[in-house]
């Protein structure tokens, strides 16, 4: 099949995306920011053999690229809009693609983005990335500069999951295992949950935010690092699912802590506004809390009960990161 009917037959969709003049079949879409926005762009690439196993069913991948993606406009506080898609994989399999579309569009759909765009190429393994492109008011895009000392450092949803779910796939449990559990931690590793109605209903409260996909103290010390402040962590209060506690007992609090590709939010607050934030996300259903502090003194400090149990970590935390991110 050539590259022109493969677009046809599986990526030529209507194009009902707000803002879309022109969209797939062009060399370039067209579209409209409205007034008074801005617009912010990210891109996530996903590798065989290094993001995913080989494998992984077309649409355990769509749904994981476009959740990923979006992960990072919802740190931003901002609303989806549009996505551009690069495909490359080792021979043109229209079974695969078929499948791999049909779940992208209902993901973007469920999302609110549209696909707009995008290329398809020939390589030794498989190759995803997928650029998003969200829209914010005017000077209201969360940064992870704002940060200030006295701002409580919250978490959205439950941390490590994700790992669990990975080493679930890399070495299967026994069969003894809670089946549901087990499901419970796939999903989470091929299906990230962008917060999206969440951050935008506390755009106007959070001083500074970012999407945890290198792990909570990889991606909190980005947030320190951009803001030239420090902060106090307290590891007994991570918000730990049954599910990973149940599978993992004696690494679940390291993988909250280190795990990676959660995809969850990690936010800061003025205590003025904690209240208001937590009220919100519990009438969206959505699990937040508070774990900690920003201080003053710059470093990172990890405590269990009270005991400084990690401190005064250093700038990058990449060694704390697991191997196999």
């Amino acid at each position: 099949m050539g590259e022109f009917e493969l677009i046809r037959r599986c990526f030529m969709q209507e194009q009902t995306g707000a803002g879309v003049i022109n969209g797939i079949g062009d060399d370039c879409a067209v579209l409209e920011v409205p007034a008074g926005q801005q617009l912010v762009v990210s891109i996530d690439t996903l590798v065989e053999g290094v993001h995913f196993l080989p494998g992984t069913s077309p649409a355990q991948l769509a749904e994981r690229l476009v959740g990923a993606a979006v992960s990072d406009l919802a740190a931003m506080a901002a609303a989806p809009a549009w996505l551009t898609l690069a495909v490359t994989l080792p021979q043109a399999d229209e079974t695969w693609l078929l499948a791999f579309s049909r779940t992208l569009s209902q993901r973007c759909s469920e999302l609110g983005i549209a696909l707009v765009g995008g290329d398809t190429t020939r390589g030794p393994v498989c190759v995803l990335s997928a650029q998003v492109h969200g829209l914010v008011p005017n000077g209201q895009a969360w940064l992870r500069s704002g940060a200030v000392p006295g701002d409580r450092i919250l978490v959205t949803g439950s941390l490590g999951d994700s790992r669990g779910g990975l080493e679930t796939l890399l070495q299967p449990l026994p069969v003894s295992a809670e089946p549901e559990a087990v499901e419970q931690l796939k999903q989470r590793f091929y299906r990230p949950e962008p917060r999206l109605e969440l951050a935008q209903s506390l755009r106007e409260h959070v001083h500074a935010a970012i999407d945890i996909s290198d792990g909570l103290l990889g991606d909190l010390g980005h947030i320190l690092e951009a803001s030239g402040v420090g902060a106090r962590l307290q590891a007994d209060q991570l918000p730990v699912s049954f599910a990973l506690q149940q599978l993992y007992p004696q690494q679940a609090q390291d993988w909250a802590l280190a795990g990676g590709e959660d995809f969850e939010l990690c936010l800061t607050v003025p205590v003025a506004q904690l209240s208001a934030c937590l009220d919100t996300a519990q009438a969206l259903g959505i699990r937040l809390t508070d774990v900690g502090e920003i201080t003053a003194d710059t470093g990172l400090q990890v405590l269990q009960a009270g005991t400084t149990v990690l401190g005064d970590l250093p700038g990058s935390w990449d060694h704390f990161r697991s191997e196999d991110e």
